[in-house]
């Protein structure tokens, strides 16, 4: 007990020493050791890397994880070093909605059946997201919670013991510099000798630890290619999808037709493009919807149509069309193509030519051009 005591009494009186020094050199009435360029910069870089790392680190995840209550349930795990249970993502959400309301629809509807095109591509969409997610967090989030939990205390521990041994130093200085006997300098010299390696000693370590701080970034920009590799994957993957879902589409040319007997409103239909651009989006719009004003068998047959002597014009291919029936005429993307109109003519359509091919074209696959 009277050890403890001691040692306590010993550890206060060296924390008021130490506290008087700090205060004296705050005010300037006390000299300050100064540590040496080389060190200097080590911190400073350090400390760089530490706070543009923990930016990183919360702007990734918020990235990853949007929602901040979801964050907050991740972090608890996390500290109880327990498992993160799996959680359907947004994609998966909105699909499997998708699927049962085309069972309420019917599926052998359009709207039905179409609803279960999407949603089995929105899952697939968010299974790709779940794989980005956990491939990111071990790959990228890991490493570089690792370096502020583990490396980054270690190296803060050994600064905050640095600057202890230097202001035991300067304690040791100014004792000396206060000494007149001759009994009381021996005494002063000797524990300002001991003072001077205990700093240099503990200089030393921090130096180490610090110029660690090098194989920091080679382990975090290796990390980080990981994360570009990641995304390059995921957006393919993602990319892919939405491709062969708008090939899928494709294949129900009426599917977004409205019926006028049980709707009072017409489909609507893109803007017409000019030549200043194409029209806004990049899916394949909707294909309009066939009124009584377009052209009719019965009334204009299209091989009697005859181009009128001023009023044609090129236009560009935007979309993949295929052909309703043999009044249409099928379309490649990027293809150049004349068009024009004939009175009564449907606004939405427009009459196609393509060498001795002719059919209706709708106008929101195209792009005028002249």
């Amino acid at each position: 007990m009277d050890f403890n005591v001691k040692k306590l009494a010993s550890d206060a009186g060296v924390f008021f020493t130490r506290a008087v020094q700090f205060t004296e050199e705050k005010l300037g009435q006390a000299e300050k050791t100064e540590l040496d360029a080389h060190l200097e910069n080590l911190i400073a870089r350090a400390d760089c890397t530490k706070n543009w790392t923990e930016k990183i680190l919360r702007q990734t995840e918020i990235l990853l994880q949007p929602n901040p209550s979801a964050r907050i349930e991740e972090f608890f795990y996390e500290k109880l070093d327990r498992k993160i249970p799996s959680r359907t993502t947004n994609g998966e959400l909105l699909g499997q909605y998708m699927l049962e309301a085309a069972k309420d629809f019917g599926p052998g509807t359009p709207y039905g059946s179409t609803l279960i095109t999407v949603g089995e591509y929105q899952k697939k969409l968010g299974g790709a997201e779940r794989e980005f997610l956990q491939s990111s967090a071990v790959s990228f989030l890991t490493p570089l919670r690792n370096f502020l939990e583990g490396d980054w205390r270690t190296i803060s521990k050994e600064r905050r013991l640095l600057e202890n041994r230097r202001l035991d130093l300067d304690v040791c200085k100014t004792r000396l510099k206060k000494a007149k006997l001759a009994e009381a300098k021996a005494a002063a010299e000797h524990e300002l000798r001991v003072a001077q390696t205990e700093f240099d000693r503990q200089a030393e370590v921090t130096r180490l630890l610090l110029e660690g701080i090098s194989s920091t970034h080679v382990n975090h920009l290796r990390c980080l290619r990981e994360f570009v590799e990641a995304q390059t994957v995921y957006y393919a993957q993602c990319q892919q999808f939405m491709q062969e879902l708008q090939k899928e589409l494709s294949r129900f040319p009426n599917a977004f037709a409205v019926n006028p007997s049980t709707s009072g409103l017409s489909v609507g239909s893109s803007p017409i493009s000019s030549s200043s651009g194409a029209p806004l989006g990049t899916s394949s719009p909707h294909r309009p919807t066939i009124s009584s004003n377009a052209l009719e068998p019965g009334t204009l047959k299209i091989e009697e149509v005859q181009p009128p002597a001023t009023g044609t014009r090129k236009a560009k291919v935007l979309y993949d069309y295929d052909a309703a029936d043999t009044s249409e005429l099928s379309l490649l993307a990027d293809e150049l193509i004349t068009v024009y109109t004939v009175p009564g003519m449907d606004p939405d359509w427009l009459i196609g030519e393509r060498g001795n091919q002719k059919g209706k074209v709708p106008v929101t696959y195209l792009e005028l051009l002249s």
